[in-house]
């Protein structure tokens, strides 16, 4: 039976995520460990987070999880969602600027206080809710619409140093990289967990995906 491991280094409910999976392809053995051994077994890697960025690469030195992700980029195929996709990158300005795991280069920045729509309306900060997200060609955007609806819970995005690596953008109200997408890896901005049809089919394709 094909494997996907779910990466576990103690931030966040990881429920959500699990679920997800399991539905998405009831066939793959989900596993939700911090056992680096075990990430390295498994078929595919799920990299997920929430909370503050400082916290989670402390939680990856300490656990020894910090590398264990990068030979898993190397040799599967792996997935980052939400905090996990930004610390895939290099630095973050948040907590006054942090370290990533420098896997995709690039920086994550802070959208500005001031932001207003096209009307002139503010926009709040953290990003927050269903946003159309425009794809650029990935056999994860397979059966997926273009233009479909994720939903965001964000205050950071990422600004890849290669364009080329943004596999999708969306717009707040300006066009931010939402996807990015290098080799063996994908991540996302979004909760694909949260994103009912549309998100259960990009974890689908991801736990069918060869990297």
């Amino acid at each position: 039976m094909s494997s996907v491991a779910v990466i576990d280094y103690g931030m966040g409910n990881l429920h959500s995520i699990v679920k997800a999976l399991q539905h998405a392809a009831p066939e793959i053995n989900v596993i939700l460990t911090a056992d680096g051994n075990a990430i390295l077994k498994a078929d595919r890697v799920v990299f997920p987070g929430v909370g503050a960025i400082r916290d989670c690469m402390h939680a990856l030195h300490e656990t020894g999880l910090a590398e264990i992700i990068r030979q898993a980029a190397q040799t599967k195929p792996l997935l980052g969602i939400c905090l996990g996709m930004q610390a895939l990158l290099s630095d973050s300005e948040e907590n006054g600027g942090i370290s990533g795991l420098n896997l995709i280069p690039g920086h994550v920045v802070r959208f500005a206080d001031n932001l207003t729509d096209h009307q002139g309306n503010r926009l709040k900060i953290p990003h927050m809710g269903w946003n159309q997200v425009h794809q650029t060609p990935h056999p994860l955007w397979r059966d997926i619409p273009q233009d479909s609806r994720f939903y965001f819970v964000h205050s950071y995005y990422a600004r890849p140093d290669d364009n080329r690596a943004t596999a999708a953008t969306s717009a707040y109200p300006d066009d931010f990289a939402c996807a990015l997408a290098q080799d063996n890896v994908f991540a996302v901005q979004f909760h694909p967990e949260k994103s009912q049809t549309a998100g259960l089919q990009l974890l689908r394709n991801f736990l069918h995906w060869s990297g």
